[in-house]
């Protein structure tokens, strides 16, 4: 192979491979060519991903070492996409009754689901992150953007029990919004014991149902390291009860008569 072919095929590996552990003399093997050649070729793939703000090769010295693909993407580009986000949200039109906004359209498009993904990636990318929860809700798709960039399953909480999940653990929580008691229920075997978990959710209001998923987290002793909200509606009727959350938008000033909305960045870049 010459160098630039195997470069190529350097660089689709690792995009399709995050946080995958990978000795050289894979790539030595795989491209018969030398521990230098390979070297020089990581350099150059690195290079480039800093460059292009899509994240970095982390090298791991030890007989048990090799190369990591850490998937963080610029501030400035994610900065512009949320800034895109806030002006499609802007549309009056989006408004529903009881201060929600209609986003179906944007959960389904692949392309914005995968900036989103990215966006939280950007923040999560130093922590230990063993599985990412969602609830039965427009969360899935995120939850798998997200994922996908840290190479960890998807754990799905439902809101009834399934026949074919077997043994669950179910829970009764108060919604933050509406104030009704409501139910979740996570399969036993969906998430093992002592595992660092990455919530990640479309919407939140006051942070009931979080804080629903927290406590039925506790059951299966896991830790929550790090909660993403696409959006989130401030409302001073309603105090928020999660504190600790990283949100990409931010809602406010929502009057349903009068159609009118404000709609900027959320807290993701915003330091304490």
């Amino acid at each position: 192979m010459k160098r630039s072919e195997r470069v190529v095929c350097l660089v689709n590996y690792f995009l399709n491979s995050p946080y995958e552990r990978i000795q050289l003399s894979y790539f030595t093997n795989q491209y018969s060519a030398s521990k230098s050649s390979i070297s020089e070729d990581l350099d150059i793939v690195n290079d480039m991903f800093i460059y292009e703000g899509i994240g970095e090769l982390k090298r791991v010295s030890g007989a048990s070492g090799g190369v990591i693909y850490q998937p963080v993407f610029s501030k400035e580009n994610n900065e512009a996409f949320i800034q895109s986000l806030c002006e499609k949200l802007a549309d009056p039109a989006r408004i529903l009754p009881g201060g929600y906004l209609y986003m179906s359209d944007l959960l389904g498009d692949p392309e914005i689901v995968k900036k989103i993904g990215r966006a939280f990636v950007s923040v999560f990318s130093g922590i230990k992150i063993d599985a990412v929860v969602t609830v039965e809700t427009k969360g899935i798709p995120l939850a798998y953007a997200v994922a996908s960039y840290l190479n960890v399953p998807v754990v799905i909480i439902r809101r009834d029990p399934k026949v074919t999940e077997g043994s669950s653990v179910s829970i009764n929580y108060v919604s933050g919004s509406s104030r009704r008691i409501q139910t979740m229920v996570l399969s036993k075997r969906n998430l093992k014991e002592n595992l660092n978990v990455c919530i990640i959710d479309d919407f939140m209001k006051a942070g009931g149902t979080i804080t629903g998923m927290v406590d039925l987290l506790k059951e299966f002793k896991a830790k929550v390291v790090a909660i993403g909200v696409l959006a989130e509606a401030e409302d001073e009727e309603d105090e928020r009860v999660i504190k600790s959350y990283t949100s990409l938008i931010n809602v406010k000033n929502v009057d349903a008569e009068l159609k009118e909305i404000t709609v900027n960045q959320g807290s993701i870049y915003q330091t304490s």
